[in-house]
């Protein structure tokens, strides 16, 4: 805030408030910034899920259309961009639970983010031998993916069995392993094959569901 004189006297002297540099400034920096990073991690997951994780740089810094200056600015070693791309992937993961609960019944809602769970493991090209490399960057991904997939998938599978849609006997977190496991595998066929196990154990959730569908539900032990 600062005086503005307008007339030859004091007393016509006005008070205004103006926007200043200090405030302006940080403010457009932030919106730059957060469209860098969002372009460079964007970027880097089609990278990764193209080259591996070992991908020179560069091409993550031309896809984002950011310099290399800018990869490094953010992300100082190869471990933090990794990361931080496997912390997105698991964001968008889980929220894509409550948005297909909204739009399909309980059953077709777990099978399609069962699916959509299967791509985001296929596309993690050389992740998990960086995840087991022992550097400290990943330390704290392993529970990060528990934390925020798992409660996702405990939601619809708890719709899903009250639905009377699959079987109530099996834990988020094996389900997430069994898919992971079908979704590593090597395959000549584009992943088809992996796409396929993973379809049909969607249709073993369902065996049984029906004779128990008119049965009260009993209460499923969570995972922790």
């Amino acid at each position: 805030m600062r005086r503005i004189r307008t007339g030859g006297d004091a007393k016509s002297s006005t008070t205004v408030k103006t926007p200043t540099a200090e405030v302006a400034a940080p403010r457009g920096v932030r919106v730059d910034a957060q469209r860098n990073l969002d372009a460079l991690l964007e970027a880097a997951k089609a990278v990764f899920g193209a080259s591996g994780v070992d991908a020179p740089v560069r091409e993550i810094a031309a896809r984002a259309g950011v310099g290399v200056a800018t990869v490094y600015r953010h992300f100082p070693l190869r471990s933090d961009l990794i990361a931080a791309v496997f912390r997105r992937e698991v964001d968008a993961c889980a929220a894509a639970g409550p948005a297909l609960a909204r739009e399909h019944d309980p059953g077709e809602a777990l099978a399609r983010w069962l699916r959509r769970y299967a791509g985001f493991i296929a596309t993690k090209r050389g992740l998990a031998a960086a995840l087991h490399s022992g550097d400290a960057a990943f330390d704290a991904l392993p529970a990060y993916f528990r934390q925020h997939l798992e409660p996702t998938l405990q939601s619809l599978l708890d719709a899903a069995v009250a639905a009377g849609r699959i079987r109530d006997d099996v834990e988020p977190y094996e389900l997430l392993r069994a898919i992971g496991n079908l979704s590593v595998a090597a395959s000549e066929d584009g992943g088809l094959h992996g796409r396929r196990m993973v379809d049909l154990l969607i249709d073993g959730l369902r065996y049984g569901a029906d004779a128990k569908a008119s049965k009260p539900t009993p209460k499923r032990r969570r995972s922790r």
